[in-house]
């Protein structure tokens, strides 16, 4: 029979406290992405083309997909993000949450896109790529 794990109050208190930090540091992070949404899409999806992990006939149509997403980001609740995000969780550590769903939604979505000829790199390079555009809109 395996051991009993129960925590005493101080270290439930910490726990806590790093969960709500956590949870508090996402909820800041998708009420500024709102204020933002035009540039970091086009920041985004200029950063994208110029690192050739994008192959695409037309960048506008790119950056009109990746405004949709982030919009679409700002209405979503916790448990959907949670379930875009999950196949790519793996890719960081401490992944950032906006930068997690707009990778998974390039790697998934705009693939299929019609405007797409393809899209290079690993997931980590998208991940990386992305993660410098959001970083510098949204310092959290």
């Amino acid at each position: 029979m395996g051991k009993i794990f129960r925590p005493s109050n101080r270290e439930a208190k910490l726990l806590s406290k790093i969960e709500s930090s956590k949870e508090r540091a996402r909820r800041l992070a998708l009420e500024n992405l709102r204020d933002c949404v035009e540039q970091l899409s086009n920041s985004i999806a200029m950063g994208l083309v110029d690192a050739k992990l994008v192959e695409t006939t037309n960048k506008n149509s790119l950056e009109e997909q990746i405004a949709g997403s982030l919009d679409k980001l700002t209405r979503l609740d916790d448990f959907d993000i949670d379930y875009k995000v999950a196949p790519f969780r793996h890719i960081t550590s401490q992944p950032n949450v906006i930068t997690l769903y707009v990778t998974a939604y390039v790697i998934e979505t705009i693939i299929d896109h019609k405007d797409t000829v393809d899209i290079y790199g690993s997931d980590e390079e998208i991940y990386v790529c992305i993660n410098k555009q959001v970083l510098k809109h949204l310092p959290f």
